[in-house]
């Protein structure tokens, strides 16, 4: 069923794209908000009663509702699976911004593409070159396809029906809303949220960086993996650039001229400078890695019907 489920997902993606930050970002950073906002008295004790209720409990409704649908019915715990896919994972949250700097950067439209940019990353790109700009996407992309697709895939496959899905996607806002407040206020709140979400991200971190290195360039894949990753400052996505850079033999990371302001980034890959076609190359990346991935789903499913 689970392969049958992505399927329908990536089809119906296609078909009818989904607004993801109205549908599904915003509500549900609504929801941490509000959770936080009854419980929040800025011990950890607080922030443990509060992860609970924001991401447990409804991990745990989701789940009742599966397991009451397949019982009868199991092609209603077929739409449910589809549904909440549909919601927490896709490569349309994604796609159409960088698609569309992609774009602009062949056609050398550097307002276009510095706009783009600005767009997606929510805060100004007005002075970045064509090489910063494509660095920066094809950054973004590799991060989020780990965070919108590979790590939603792995833990729905995980646990049974959809609670995975929910599992990642409302752990990942908790941790995003919560840790940017516990910054402002200098409080403990968001401890727990923060550790809980490494331990959840572990696995699918190293799945992803996994299928980069064998979809790619294995061997600069593993290297820049091993070498550069605990350089960068959000160490655990670095494996995932890291090997993301290596497996397309380009440089990414390294500081970024906007303007006059440098911004100080650790290198990461090996290879030429990025440009239009690198972007390219990485969205044949992705889509290997996903391949790769459903066809691991084919025979893991093939070998639970022989045995």
């Amino acid at each position: 069923m689970s392969l049958f489920s992505l399927i329908a997902v990536f089809l119906l993606e296609q078909l009818q794209p989904l607004n993801y930050r109205r549908f599904v970002a915003d509500p549900l950073a609504a929801w941490a908000d509000f959770v936080e906002g009854q419980v929040n008295a800025g011990a950890h004790r607080h922030g443990v009663l509060a992860w609970g209720i924001a991401v447990a409990l409804p991990v745990l409704v989701i789940g009742g509702l599966y397991v009451a649908l397949c019982a009868l019915n199991p092609l209603f715990g077929f739409i449910l699976n589809v549904l909440v896919l549909y919601l927490t994972m896709g490569f349309r949250q994604f796609s159409h911004h960088y698609t569309e700097i992609q774009l602009a950067l062949r056609l050398e439209d550097l307002p276009r593409a510095r706009e783009q940019l600005a767009a997606w990353q929510g805060r100004s790109a007005d002075h970045l070159g064509s090489e910063a700009i494509a660095r920066l996407s094809i950054e973004m992309a590799l991060a989020a396809s780990h965070r919108h697709v590979f790590a939603v895939l792995f833990w729905f496959v995980l646990l049974p029906g959809p609670c995975g899905a929910v599992l990642y996607r409302l752990a990942h806002i908790v941790y995003e809303r919560w840790s940017r407040r516990e910054i402002a206020e200098g409080n403990n709140f968001a401890t727990f949220s923060q550790r809980i979400f490494g331990m959840i991200d572990w696995l699918p971190l190293r799945a992803t960086a996994s299928a980069f290195a064998i979809v790619g360039d294995f061997e600069d894949a593993v290297y820049c993996w091993r070498n550069q990753a605990a350089a960068w400052p959000d160490r655990d996505l670095g494996i995932v650039l890291a090997a993301g850079a290596g497996a397309l033999g380009v440089e990414l990371g390294s500081p970024i001229v906007d303007g006059s302001e440098v911004t100080d980034r650790a290198a990461l890959g090996v290879g030429d400078p990025p440009d239009a076609d690198f972007m390219q190359s990485a969205v044949g990346l992705v889509w290997r890695a996903t391949v790769l991935w459903m066809l691991l789903l084919f025979l893991l499913g093939l070998a639970s019907l022989v045995g």
